[in-house]
């Protein structure tokens, strides 16, 4: 799975002056099911400040993001990362424990990344 870095531009612009076309917002993107219907889990990883490191550092991120999303390519089915928000979205087939399993291991690579949930979620009800 290949991450495409989002906030108008791609991965190959990153630090360019070209600019993508705006695209369909997230909700209109993501997908919901897998290919046999069964439905998909998802979560966001907020990454403070990524869209203000220089080329090489965002690069570098991206590449350790992109290590994990290929580690877990078997249950990835969606990455999407929106720079102008520092936001990373991801969608998974469900399995016990693998949202926390593939957030870890992101921020086992981008310490900075830190996961976003609700108050119910986080205490785990």
């Amino acid at each position: 799975m290949s991450l495409v870095p989002r906030g108008r531009c791609s991965l190959s612009e990153v630090g360019g002056t070209s600019l993508a076309q705006p695209s369909d917002p997230l909700w209109k993107r993501v997908p919901t099911r897998d290919a046999e219907g069964r439905p998909l889990a998802d979560f966001m990883m907020l990454i403070p400040r990524l869209r203000e490191k220089p080329e090489h550092a965002l690069r570098t991120t991206l590449g350790e993001i992109e290590t994990v999303l290929a580690a877990y390519d078997p249950v990835v089915v969606f990455a999407d990362l929106n720079l102008r928000l520092n936001l990373l979205w991801i969608s998974l087939r469900p399995a016990p424990g693998m949202c926390l399993e593939v957030a870890t291991a992101i921020k086992g690579r981008v310490p900075e990344a830190l996961l976003v949930a609700n108050k119910r979620e986080a205490m785990g009800r």
